[in-house]
């Protein structure tokens, strides 16, 4: 399996956890970047296998090579969760060696009808892990999702305990995302953190990166002592040990949803310009917790899949959704 953005990782994780329960006999090896090897430490029967796409496994003769490597392995089927050009070369000299081989449908055409202006069809399409789990029915696995399992919250090392302290509950926030249009306004979200921080049993703890957002959460952060811009100051395994342990985690539609949600992190998510119906909801959430910018006003929203395509006079649709319902909706998912 070849894959490319955070999220898209993150949400072959619980499919995969599944998976390896329900067929304890099967060995799965996944193929992705070596910076998302984390994500599958400590799964049962599942190795990682790292894709050097800017040396090794570069242009169509490294391709040919991984394809040379993974033969090795005995592998018995391919399962592309991925769909793209790279992994259609690969998946397609797995077919021409004689394996089964099985693809995902990312269901553009639910999703054109869902973002289209006009005639919109608004109905939720196929999340991506129902997809995910017809592949592996197409090569003869059948998965049950209903009764997921996560992972123990990880072990803090001493270094992690002495930033954070010993919380009693602890709120992670990720304030970012890959287009503005998914982005709830920096002034609402200060105005979240200012309220979630007047409670002293609230440890909140500030996720993103880069120059530029470090100093918009170091800003978040100013002046209030329970609240700690982890930014910068760690590397990715710990961030995924943070994560664990987080009571809740709200985040826009975006990596670090779909990453507390692999670890069993109750989420909370702010929606702008897409829509949780476009199937990328985090895994197990209820759809209560999927917070989205009023339709009425904007009756045009979800705009795109992605949150890339600019709507004229849709730059606000996230002011919609008030710190009041943010706040309460976090302080809900607080409760045992």
């Amino acid at each position: 399996m070849r894959l490319s953005a955070m999220g898209d990782v993150a949400m072959t994780v619980p499919v995969l956890r599944t998976f390896v329960k329900q067929y304890p006999q099967v060995k799965i090896t996944v193929v992705s970047r070596p910076f998302f090897q984390p994500f599958f430490d400590g799964i049962p029967n599942v190795s990682f296998f790292a894709f050097d796409e800017k040396e090794k496994h570069k242009g169509f003769l490294g391709l040919i090579r991984l394809f040379s490597e993974l033969k090795k392995l005995h592998i018995d089927a391919f399962a592309d969760l991925h769909n793209v050009l790279r992994s259609k070369v690969v998946r397609t000299l797995f077919a021409l060696s004689g394996k089964k081989v099985a693809a995902v449908d990312k269901g553009r055409e639910g999703k054109k009808a869902l973002t289209r202006a006009e005639n919109k069809i608004f109905e939720p399409v196929p999340t991506m892990f129902e997809n995910h789990c017809t592949v592996f029915a197409q090569l003869g696995f059948s998965i049950d999702l209903n009764h997921p399992e996560f992972p123990k919250k990880a072990a803090l090392s001493e270094d992690l305990k002495a930033m954070v302290g010993n919380p009693e509950k602890l709120i992670g926030i990720a304030p970012f995302a890959q287009y503005d249009a998914k982005v709830y306004p920096q002034d609402l979200m200060q105005k979240v953190i200012t309220e979630l921080s007047k409670k002293p049993n609230h440890t909140i703890l500030l996720f993103g990166g880069g120059k530029k957002e470090i100093e918009i959460l170091d800003a978040f952060a100013n002046g209030k002592s329970n609240v700690i811009n982890m930014a910068g100051k760690i590397k990715f395994k710990q961030e995924l040990e943070l994560i664990s342990n987080l009571d809740v985690m709200l985040s826009m539609d975006s990596g670090n949803a779909h990453i507390a949600a692999m670890l069993g992190v109750k989420v909370v998510t702010l929606w702008g310009a897409t829509h949780p119906y476009a199937g990328f909801m985090p895994f197990n959430q209820p759809l209560s917790n999927a917070l989205t910018a009023d339709r009425k006003q904007y009756p045009q929203l979800p705009t795109s899949v992605y949150g890339n395509k600019i709507i004229p006079g849709y730059d606000e649709a996230m002011r919609t959704i008030s710190v009041l319902d943010v706040v309460a909706k976090i302080e809900d998912n607080l409760e045992p």
